[in-house]
């Protein structure tokens, strides 16, 4: 098969699709690969480096989604990038299209094969390649709120640990699953005062057992939730439901009433945000103030650390995009119903229901596509 992988053009985007080591995999089991001129430059990779593990190097993106059979990215394909794609061409990267209306409409205008990492499952019920960018994202989310709360970045000028003699930062956490898990232990080795509020009990049991007294376990409820924020003086949003937009759960009048100078992070951003008055930002400008209440929602956090989530991400997509290359998508998607699953758009249908349900779209059933 022809593999492209070509340059991240999403603001301050420095990951790559395919690292070298991941490109030479492929080229070993015979496939051609073709990246992009300074693909991987912004995690020190020479095109040196990709010739060597058996890469072409290419000048432009419209090459290499010319010759490509299947287009290997990190982050959603931007409108020129869409523009580019082909009939029956597989798209293999993030897509977060529940919140994006005019994406999911140019993918399904594309007649591409379009396949998320977000919504490929395991046997576990787990999400194996939202997992690494949330491990990395929900770690980035502490250090990004302790950056917030700073008083040049018109927080109320709080240390999360504090010092002795005074009080640390409360930290409230809205859902315990991996970006919650991985914010908590930042937020608890910072010395923070660390909340985690979750609906599912087999979570909390399992965070109480992981950090003890450490971090206050809550069932969550709207409640609990309007209670805990208030309170807080970082608040991290980490809720998701595979393939759907975010749940709103703090409301605009939750943060009308906040502590001035408290701070919030929305990991949730890329599926819409579950903060009322969240809105996608960048690395470039990544905070803005309502009602004294400093909001961080880049979209693409991990971005930040390019080299780190670059290898985390690559360890874990690497096997499906040998699977995809190997047997092509119609037998690799029949093989493998976890996938299967990743499946967004075919041929200009919409098969992942929670999509259709956001946009109020037309959904087909997955085996009618095929």
């Amino acid at each position: 098969m022809k593999i492209g992988v070509p340059k991240e053009i999403k603001n301050h985007e420095y990951r790559v699709g395919m690292v070298p080591s991941a490109v030479k995999e492929l080229t070993l089991q015979g496939h051609a690969v073709f990246v992009e001129q300074n693909a991987g430059s912004g995690i020190g990779f020479a095109d040196q480096d990709y010739i060597d593990a058996g890469a072409q190097i290419l000048a432009t993106a419209a090459e290499v989604f010319d010759v490509a059979e299947m287009i290997v990215k990190v982050k959603e394909p931007q409108a020129v990038e869409r523009a580019m794609l082909k009939h029956d061409q597989i798209l293999f990267t993030y897509l977060h299209l529940a919140p994006d209306l005019p994406q999911t409409e140019e993918l399904i205008s594309s007649g591409a094969v379009c396949i998320a990492y977000e919504t490929v499952t395991d046997d576990k019920g787990g999400l194996p390649l939202l997992a690494p960018m949330s491990e990395v994202a929900g770690r980035m989310s502490i250090q990004a709120g302790a950056m917030a709360l700073e008083k040049s970045h018109g927080g109320s000028g709080m240390l999360l640990g504090g010092v002795p003699g005074t009080e640390p930062a409360k930290v409230v956490i809205i859902g315990g699953g991996m970006v919650g898990t991985n914010a908590a232990q930042i937020a608890v080795g910072m010395g923070a005062d660390v909340t985690v509020l979750d609906r599912s009990i087999d979570a909390l049991r399992r965070l109480n057992v992981q950090f003890g007294s450490s971090v206050k376990a809550i069932y969550s409820t709207a409640d609990a939730i309007e209670k805990q924020v208030l309170a807080a003086d970082l608040v991290i949003g980490g809720v998701l439901i595979p393939g759907a937009a975010a749940p709103k759960l703090v409301t605009r009048e939750m943060i009308a009433a906040m502590k001035p100078g408290s701070a919030i992070v929305d990991v949730a951003i890329d599926q819409g945000g579950c903060v009322a008055t969240s809105k996608a930002t960048t690395h470039q400008d990544p905070t803005y103030i309502v009602d004294d209440v400093v909001h961080y929602c880049v979209a693409n956090m991990p971005g930040a650390v390019a080299r780190t989530s670059t290898f985390a991400l690559n360890n874990a997509t690497l096997p499906y995009i040998l699977k995809l290359a190997n047997l092509g998508y119609k037998a690799a998607l029949a093989q493998d119903k976890h996938l299967l699953n990743g499946l967004n758009v075919i041929h200009g249908k919409l098969t992942c229901k929670e999509v259709a349900e956001a946009h109020g779209m037309e959904y087909t059933p997955v085996a009618a596509a095929l």
